[in-house]
This record gives C-alpha cells, sequence and structure tokens, in this order.
C-alpha cells in the first residue's frame, strides 16, 4: 500500500471534523480573544484555514523560508464564515491533491527556515504528519475551546462532544 494511501483517509476524517468546527464559528465573535497574546476567534479560525495549504508547500517544494511571505500574508484573515469555508474548501481540496504522490516523494528532505536560521528539516512525511496535519489538530482544539467558552456547540471528532450527548 502507498503512503498517500494511508495518509489520505486520516486527511480526509481530520478535514472533515475541522470543517465542522470552522462551520460553528460566529460571525459576531470573529473579533473575541480570551487573552490579549491569544489569536481573535477569526484570526485562528482564518490561520487553520490557512495553514492547510503548508501541505501543498511542504510536498512541492523542499524547503520554506519565512523570509519569503510577509506576516500579512501567512495571517491573512476572512472577513466572515462563508469566506473562511471557501477558503477552507480550496485549501483542502489542493491540499488533498498534493498528498497523492509517489512514496519517494515523501522520502525528500524538508527544510523550515528563517532566512539563515534553520528550525527543522525532516523527511516530508513526518512533516506533513506533525508541522501540517498534528499542527491543524492542535489550533482546531484551541478553537474548540474558544467555542466553548462562548457557549457555541463544540463538535465531535473522534466520537460524540459533551454537546452532543
Amino acid at each position: 500500500m502507498r503512503i498517500a494511501e494511508l495518509l489520505l483517509p486520516e486527511f480526509d476524517q481530520e478535514m472533515a471534523a475541522t470543517r465542522r468546527a470552522l462551520e460553528r464559528v460566529p460571525e459576531d465573535k470573529f473579533s473575541w480573544k480570551p487573552h490579549e497574546k491569544s489569536f481573535s476567534m477569526g484570526n485562528l479560525a482564518s490561520h487553520i484555514a490557512n495553514m492547510i495549504t503548508w501541505t501543498v508547500d511542504t510536498m512541492n517544494r523542499s524547503e520554506f523560508d519565512l523570509d519569503s511571505v510577509t506576516p500579512e500574508e501567512m495571517n491573512k484573515a476572512a472577513k466572515n464564515r462563508a469566506e473562511l469555508l471557501a477558503w477552507f474548501d480550496a485549501n483542502t481540496a489542493s491540499a488533498r491533491a498534493a498528498l497523492d504522490k509517489p512514496d519517494a516523494d515523501y522520502a525528500v528532505p524538508w527544510t523550515l527556515r528563517k532566512g539563515s536560521h534553520v528550525f527543522f528539516t525532516l523527511p516530508r512525511y513526518t512533516c506533513v504528519r506533525s508541522y501540517c496535519f498534528n499542527h491543524i489538530v492542535h489550533h482546531r482544539a484551541q478553537l474548540g475551546v474558544y467555542l466553548r467558552m462562548n457557549n457555541v456547540p463544540v463538535p465531535g471528532v473522534y466520537g460524540p462532544s459533551a454537546d452532543e450527548m
């Protein structure tokens, strides 16, 4: 079995759960934040929708230099839920296509850097699982806390949530 055949069902499951969380972000709470150092809810949701493209960069490039993008490009914020979900859907489709690669492509080293400072170099497979998938799951969990703090029902991910029992 190919690596892509193993990863795609996991990707599909995680993206479906992520979309359910994004669908619940209240438009009147886009600017809400739990702490002054935290993302606003809209910015956190936008970050999740945007970071899916990191999968495309990981599978189609050998490195990513954070100095090659502006903070505005990295943190583009959706204006409303419709825009957020449109970005998410388009980015998910692009990422899914990028994952459909031969096994040898998953062994290619991939580097994250900021100028001359290298954060890490790992095989693409490891980057996709940790830097992309797990990172999205991490921020989706943060979004779940934001939803809970605003009395928005939290969707189940790996079974029903307390709001679905």
